[in-house]
C-alpha cells in the first residue's frame, strides 16, 4: 500500500542501458513483475524506450528500458535507437547499467563513457546463475570502480529473480523525495496496440534464424477492444521476398505459430479473448527509410 503522504516517498525514472543482449528487458520485467519489453537471445531485440513501474509502500520506480547500444551496424534505424539511448541518460534520476557478470568488454566500456558526468549511477552484474566462479566478480568490479563513480556495484541474476531486492535497494536512495506518478496497479506507461506489435515481433525473433528477425517490424492495422474481447488485425513488413518466404513457412504453418504464440502472451497481459490475424507484406529498404520509421513509430 503507497503512502505517498510520507516525506520519505521517493519516486524517480531511471533508465536501464547497456550493451545488447546483456539481459536489460529480462530485469524490467522481472523487476516490474510482469512482462512489459520483449526479449530474446538475440541481440537487439528491444528498438523502442519501454517504461515499467515498480511500485512499494515508499517508492516508486518509474524504469526505462532502452534497446541496447549499437557500436558495429550503421543505419538509420540503429541511429535512431542510439539517440534514444543517449537521450534516456539525460532525462532520469538514476541509471542501471547492465553488465554480463565476470567479463567486462569494449562495448560495455562504450556504453559508461556515455553516461553524464554527474550521473547517480548503479552497475548491475548480471548473469551470475552462469558463473562457474564467483571469483571472477571480484576483479571486475575493481576495473568498473576507475572507469565511474558508481553508487554500488550489485551482482544479480535477472532470469533467476537473485539480487533484485539489492538493486532495488541500491537506486532507492538515488531517486528524489515525490508522489508518485503512476497509479499503484499501473505497469507501463505504453499502450496495448504497441505491446501487441512488441509480443508479434518476439515471436519472430524467438523462432527464426539470425537474418530474417533483424529484416522485420510490425504494424497494427486496426485494434478494437470490446468487453473482455480485443480485436487486432497486424501486418508483418519485412525487406526481402524470400523473407516472406522464410516468415510464412510452408503452407503458413511457422507464421501460424508465431501468430498463436503471441496471442497468447496478449491474452496473459490484457486479460481477456484476443482474436489476431497477421499478414506479411514486402517494404525494401525499410530500415533507412525516413518515413517508414515514423510510421512504426522510431
Amino acid at each position: 500500500m503507497i503512502d505517498a503522504t510520507s516525506s520519505a516517498f521517493r519516486c524517480g525514472h531511471v533508465a536501464i542501458v547497456g550493451r545488447p543482449n546483456v539481459g536489460k528487458s529480462t530485469l524490467l520485467n522481472h523487476l516490474v513483475g510482469q512482462k512489459v519489453s520483449i526479449t530474446s537471445r538475440k541481440a537487439q531485440t528491444t528498438r523502442h524506450r519501454v517504461t515499467g513501474i515498480r511500485t512499494t509502500g515508499d517508492s516508486q520506480f518509474i524504469f526505462v528500458d532502452t534497446p541496447g547500444f549499437q557500436t558495429l551496424h550503421r543505419s538509420r534505424l540503429n541511429e535512431r535507437m542510439n539517440r534514444a539511448v543517449t537521450q534516456s541518460l539525460l532525462e532520469v534520476d538514476a541509471v542501471v547499467v547492465v553488465i554480463e557478470a565476470g567479463r567486462t568488454v569494449a562495448a560495455d566500456r562504450a556504453v559508461i563513457a556515455l553516461l553524464p558526468r554527474h550521473a547517480h549511477a548503479v552497475a548491475a552484474l548480471n548473469k551470475i546463475d552462469r558463473l562457474d566462479n564467483r571469483n571472477l566478480m571480484l576483479p571486475q568490479m575493481a576495473e568498473l570502480s576507475p572507469l565511474f563513480a558508481f553508487a554500488a556495484i550489485v551482482p544479480v541474476s535477472a532470469e533467476r529473480d537473485r539480487g533484485l531486492e539489492e538493486l532495488l535497494g541500491a537506486i532507492r536512495p538515488l531517486l528524489p523525495e515525490g508522489p508518485p506518478l503512476y497509479e499503484e496497479d499501473e505497469l507501463t506507461d505504453r499502450d496495448e496496440r504497441f505491446l501487441a506489435a512488441e509480443f508479434i515481433r518476439e515471436k519472430i525473433f524467438r523462432l527464426l534464424g539470425d537474418e530474417v528477425p533483424y529484416a522485420t517490424t510490425v504494424g497494427i492495422d486496426s485494434f478494437e477492444h470490446a468487453g473482455a474481447v480485443r480485436r487486432i488485425q497486424a501486418t508483418v513488413y519485412v525487406d526481402k521476398a524470400n523473407q516472406r518466404a522464410i516468415l510464412l513457412g510452408e503452407g503458413g504453418t511457422r507464421m501460424k505459430d508465431i501468430a498463436t504464440r503471441a496471442r497468447e502472451d496478449m491474452e496473459r497481459l490484457f486479460g481477456g479473448k484476443v482474436f489476431l490475424e497477421v499478414w506479411i507484406k514486402v517494404k525494401s529498404g525499410w530500415a533507412d527509410d525516413e518515413s517508414s520509421l515514423k510510421r512504426f513509430g522510431y
